[in-house]
């Protein structure tokens, strides 16, 4: 828009920089008032739908992601996957005490420089590093750029409230995890800290929020403990202050240990099954199909993003969507629906199928219309085709119709009326 307006391109630059900065310290705002009903939502909402969100996660983009990867340098990536299952899924223990994942990394950064060596396909690209930036950086606060651009922060608040919303479910999944994989930890004090840290690191001019660690269960099986995380802050503070990410990104590429991320990824997603009653595994299979619809809407946008700067023709268009349907059989409007605001929807069904098996149909109802709620504001499901991507559509103000509010409506009153048309429990079972 910034380039619309005829401005210079590091014009626009700075405005978009501002404008991620004032959305970043929104969404540590959303996080920070959270954390005072946060705990309250955990009660509320079943367990096995805050850890389905984050198993599809884990598999879909960090599970399949990396093994992509892996087969990608297969020369790097399957040595380091054989480590994986032997030391973590067999549960061996290398002689002499040495870790597991010390041998993984220093193995996948040898393959990696001894694949360029033999030029046989490497991660490794010195000609990347750039030595300009090395030197002392040290965090400058940005208060006048914050405040030359509070207007943005009303005029985004209809984007920054469901974000910092997605945000606090999604740090609320992770605590759940790891309180799944035996550490229980208080929501309030982890969110307070989250949301104050996001919003100090925006005035210093950090358009990243902070968030709470993805894959705990995965990290502490590896043997991770609070040494981990201190020494990984310690570790890129000192990467960032100096300028040296280049470096650290050439010499250790991300191959090296992506056979351990994809162990997060897995296990992640196996703590769904682990511990879920087992009568509720249909409601966590059901809960990871947004998760994999999100997953294959990207992998369509990246595909045809590249067709388009290719090509020059743009194809995300809705004609596209109307033939792939009718010729391919493939239903890519639905696919978009379902993956839009996935986490939300993982959760909504997983409830929903959680309540139909303990045909508890009152409040499987509530959850449909949780749904509807959702979708009617646009969180979930409404998309929309800009020629270069696909992105959610929020609502403000509402619309007085919607077609996936129509749908979520409709599944809350046939599962509302099952009350009165099934046999009960049980005359069932005579």
């Amino acid at each position: 828009r910034a380039l619309a307006d005829g401005m210079t391109k590091d014009a626009a630059d700075l405005i978009s920089w501002y404008s991620g900065v004032i959305a970043c310290a929104g969404c540590g705002l959303v996080e920070f008032v959270g954390a005072f009903f946060a705990q309250r939502l955990r009660q509320i909402v079943p367990r096995p739908a805050l850890l389905a969100a984050i198993g599809g996660t884990g598999l879909a983009f960090v599970g399949l992601d990396f093994i992509f990867r892996t087969f990608a340098f297969p020369i790097i990536g399957l040595p380091s996957l054989m480590f994986v299952l032997v030391l973590f899924i067999g549960g061996a223990k290398l002689r002499g005490g040495i870790p597991g994942g010390v041998l993984i990394i220093v193995l996948g950064v040898a393959l990696s420089w001894i694949s360029g060596w033999l030029k046989v396909g490497t991660p490794v690209h010195l000609e990347a590093v750039n030595l300009a930036y090395i030197g002392l950086h040290l965090p400058i606060p940005v208060l006048h750029e914050i405040r030359s651009s509070l207007h943005y922060l009303v005029e985004f608040m209809p984007v920054i409230l469901p974000i910092g919303f997605i945000f606090l479910i999604g740090s609320l999944q992770n605590i759940e995890g790891a309180a799944a994989a035996g550490d229980n930890y208080n929501a309030r004090p982890l969110l307070l800290m989250n949301g104050g840290a996001t919003m100090i690191g925006a005035l210093l001019g950090s358009p990243f929020p902070v968030t709470i660690y993805f894959g705990h269960p995965g990290y502490k099986r590896i043997g991770a403990r609070a040494g981990y995380s201190t020494l990984n802050a310690l570790f890129w503070t000192v990467v960032c202050f100096t300028g040296t990410l280049s470096l650290a990104a050439a010499f250790i590429p991300i191959e090296a240990g992506m056979a351990l991320v994809l162990y997060v990824g897995i296990v992640v997603c196996a703590q769904s099954f682990e511990v879920t009653d087992r009568r509720y595994t249909p409601a966590v299979v059901v809960g990871l199909l947004p998760a994999f619809a999100a997953y294959v809407a990207l992998v369509i946008k990246h595909s045809m993003g590249v067709v388009q700067a290719v090509s020059g023709a743009t194809f995300l268009k809705p004609e596209l969507l109307g033939q792939l349907a009718s010729m391919r059989n493939f239903f890519a409007d639905g696919l978009f629906a379902l993956g839009q605001g996935y986490i939300f929807t993982c959760m909504v069904l997983t409830a929903t199928v959680i309540y139909v098996i303990d045909r508890n149909y009152d409040r499987a109802a509530i959850w449909c219309l949780v749904g509807a709620t959702l979708a009617w504001f646009g969180v979930t499901s409404e998309h929309q085709l800009t020629g270069m991507d696909v992105i959610g559509q929020l609502h403000l103000p509402i619309p007085v119709w919607n077609v996936w509010v129509t749908g979520y409506v409709l599944m809350a009153a046939v599962v509302y009326s099952c009350k009165w048309i099934t046999v009960p429990r049980e005359d069932a079972r005579s």
